[in-house]
């Protein structure tokens, strides 16, 4: 099935899926080179730190896996294929992180080869990426610990 790649980025959460148990349903991608030696990584909406490209899974969207890639073109502006399901990762950050506008959350990721990096992207106004090596990623994720646990998930060359 063919991504649909749109021209603005879907915001609000009016449309997000929730667990039963109240979980924000979250789904991302950790996007490799071809050679597994690189990871790429965006900025996060505020630019102050460096982040896996995520986002809710919304109620329009038949799977996990496509609201990932979905995330993948509007956050990083990447055509996507998913290579392999990382799985679920429970939420990991202390309650005190914890608000109305960052909720608990339930992760699901997918590795995925980058099959083309687009030169204009809906969230290029506030994101920036880079590619990174493995020991470069663990040092800028290491606040994140679902997101190192997708990284450490994934093929990636270490």
């Amino acid at each position: 099935m063919a991504q649909k790649l749109a021209a603005t980025a879907r915001t609000g959460r009016d449309n997000q899926r929730y667990s039963e148990q109240g979980e924000r349903l979250v789904a991302g991608v950790v996007p490799l080179s071809i050679d597994k030696t690189k990871v790429l990584v965006i900025q996060s909406s505020r630019r102050s730190a460096w982040v896996l490209p995520k986002g809710g899974w919304e109620t329009d969207e038949s799977t996990a896996q496509e609201a990932a890639c979905r995330e993948a073109w509007e956050e990083a502006g990447i055509v996507c294929t998913v290579q392999r399901d990382l799985g679920k990762i429970p939420e990991m950050r202390p309650a005190s992180q914890l608000s109305a506008s960052a909720p608990k959350a339930l992760y699901q990721f997918y590795e995925v080869s980058v099959e083309r990096e687009a030169a204009q992207w809906p969230e290029q106004h506030k994101r920036g990426r880079q590619w990174m090596t493995y020991l470069q990623a663990k040092q800028v994720l290491a606040a994140r610990p679902e997101l190192m646990e997708a990284l450490h998930r994934s093929s990636i060359l270490r």
